[in-house]
C-alpha cells in the first residue's frame, strides 16, 4: 500500500526537472497524475524550455510506476487553460486531492535596466500562474472538503537577489498567496503550504545565462566554474538534486504533513540562516 493510494494529484510545470521528479515521487506512492507544461519557448526566458517531447517522456515515467498519467500543453498564464485542465483532471479520474503549483520561469536582470516583457513575463508565469492554479482547483476542494497544496517558491522568497529582482518579488508574492489561502481554507480541511529550494540542478540553473549570473568575474563561464563554486562552498552547499525536493513534497501532502499548513519549507544548504 501506497502513501497516496488512491489520490490524484494536478501538477503544473511537469515537462521536466523539479515537476517531473514530483510527478514520478507521487506516482511511485500510489497516485494517479495529471500534469501539464506550457511546453513552448517564452520569449524573455534566456534558456531553451521544456518541449511536448518532454511532457511526453514524464507521462512515460510515471505510467512505469503503475500509475495512469494524463499529460497536457497548457498555459498557467491563462485562466481558461488551467480551468480547462482541472475540469479534464475531474472528467478523467473523478476528483482532484494535490495541486502542485510548480511552473515557473528564470530570467536576469538589473532593476534599473529590465525590459517591460522581462518583468511581465516573470510576474504572469511564477505569480499569476499560482494564482490561476489555485482559483482552478481550490472551489473543487472546497466543495470535497479535503486537499492538500504546496506551492513552489524559492530561498529567495526571504531575501534580495542581485540581478533578479523580478524572480524575488515573483516568489515573495508566492509566499503571500499560499500563507493567505491556508488561512481561507483550513476549515474545509485542506492545507496549503511552499517548498522553498535554494539552487536546484535543473534546466533552470544549467544554462549559460545563469552560469554568467553565478560567475561574474569570468567572461564565458561553463558547467564546471558553477559546480567548482559549489564544491568549494561548506559541506551540503552544492545544488539540490529534484529528488530531494520531490521528498519534501511528498511529505507534504501525505498524511504525515497533516500538521503543516501556512509554512514555508526551506530545503537550502543553509542559505536560510541569512534570511528572517
Amino acid at each position: 500500500m501506497g502513501q497516496l493510494d488512491g489520490k490524484v494529484a494536478l501538477i503544473t510545470g511537469g515537462a521536466r526537472g523539479q515537476g517531473r521528479a514530483h510527478a514520478v515521487a507521487l506516482a511511485v506512492a500510489g497516485a494517479d497524475i495529471v500534469v501539464c507544461d506550457i511546453a513552448e519557448q517564452v520569449a524573455s526566458v534566456p534558456y531553451p524550455m521544456s518541449s511536448e517531447s518532454d511532457l511526453a517522456e514524464t507521462a512515460k515515467l510515471v505510467e512505469e510506476t503503475g500509475r495512469r498519467c494524463v499529460a497536457l500543453k497548457a498555459d498557467v498564464r491563462s485562466q481558461t487553460e488551467m480551468n480547462a485542465v482541472a475540469q479534464r483532471a475531474i472528467d478523467d479520474f473523478g476528483h482532484i486531492d494535490i495541486l502542485l503549483a510548480n511552473a515557473g520561469i528564470a530570467s536576469n536582470s538589473s532593476i534599473a535596466e529590465m525590459a517591460d516583457e522581462l518583468w511581465h513575463d516573470m510576474i504572469d508565469i511564477n505569480l499569476n500562474g499560482v494564482f490561476h492554479t489555485f482559483r482552478a482547483v481550490v472551489p473543487h476542494m472546497i466543495e470535497r472538503r479535503w486537499g492538500r497544496i504546496v506551492a513552489t517558491a524559492s530561498i529567495v522568497a526571504r531575501m534580495g537577489v542581485r540581478n533578479a529582482g523580478h524572480y524575488a518579488a515573483a516568489k515573495w508574492g508566492v509566499l503571500g498567496l499560499v500563507k493567505s489561502l491556508s488561512l481561507e481554507v483550513v476549515d474545509y480541511g485542506i492545507t496549503v503550504n511552499a517548498v522553498l529550494p535554494g539552487g536546484v540542478d535543473t534546466d533552470m540553473i544549467q544554462n549559460p545565462a545563469m552560469y554568467r549570473m553565478m560567475v561574474p568575474d569570468k567572461e564565458n563561464p561553463t558547467k564546471e566554474d558553477v559546480m567548482a563554486m559549489f564544491a568549494a562552498g561548506p559541506p551540503n552547499s552544492d545544488l539540490i538534486a529534484p529528488a530531494e525536493v520531490a521528498d519534501a513534497v511528498l511529505m507534504l501532502v501525505s498524511e504525515q504533513g497533516r500538521h503543516f499548513n501556512g509554512e514555508a519549507l526551506t530545503i537550502s544548504g543553509g542559505l536560510s540562516a541569512n534570511t528572517v
